[in-house]
């Protein structure tokens, strides 16, 4: 995703109301959103639907989203807030037993702890987006999907050895814009 591609797209959205700039806005960023959802809810039918509610709030706020100075970290935060109270929200719908403990309450994070954990994961995901698109799909189909190099290779049509390649070249890269 370039910054370029997403402001042109948000000033269509913003002056025509152009559903056509809002598709393409929404191809752009479906899938990295997508991921920050799953990496929180860890389903991916409700990943989904927060993605979607996202897009119907930034589709709400098109007139000022052009005014916003770093869309991929408001999309991310927006994406993120949404996850949390998905989870949330589903929590009290679930009915837990007295001596149960929820994973949140069970191991509790300092601030600072979880802000870094957050802001390394925004890394993570724009460095993911940054990677050629089979690298990246190697990488998530293994490192993500948990997906065996014979299963990768046969659904990619490709080599276990490209796959291994692939994987590798993913790796790389991702310590480096990671860990520079």
């Amino acid at each position: 995703m370039t910054e370029q591609e997403v402001r042109r797209y948000l000033r269509q959205m913003k002056d025509e109301s152009s559903e056509q700039a809002f598709r393409g806005f929404y191809d752009l960023t479906y899938d990295r959103l997508f991921r920050i959802a799953y990496y929180y809810v860890k389903r991916e039918e409700w990943a989904q639907e927060i993605v979607l509610d996202v897009f119907m709030r930034l589709w709400d706020q098109r007139k000022k989203l052009p005014e916003i100075n770093n869309i991929e970290d408001y999309c991310f935060i927006l994406t993120k807030n949404a996850s949390l109270n998905y989870l949330e929200k589903e929590a009290k719908h679930m009915p837990q037993s007295s001596g149960q403990l929820s994973e949140s309450t069970s191991h509790t994070d300092s601030p600072e702890e979880t802000l870094i954990s957050d802001e390394l994961f925004a890394r993570y995901v724009k460095a993911l987006d940054r990677l050629p698109e089979r690298c990246r799909e190697v990488f998530i189909r293994i490192r993500e999907e948990k997906q065996s190099y014979a299963q990768v290779a046969d659904e990619l049509g490709i080599s276990v050895k490209t796959v291994d390649a692939q994987l590798q070249k993913a790796l790389t890269r991702l310590r480096e814009m990671l860990f520079p």
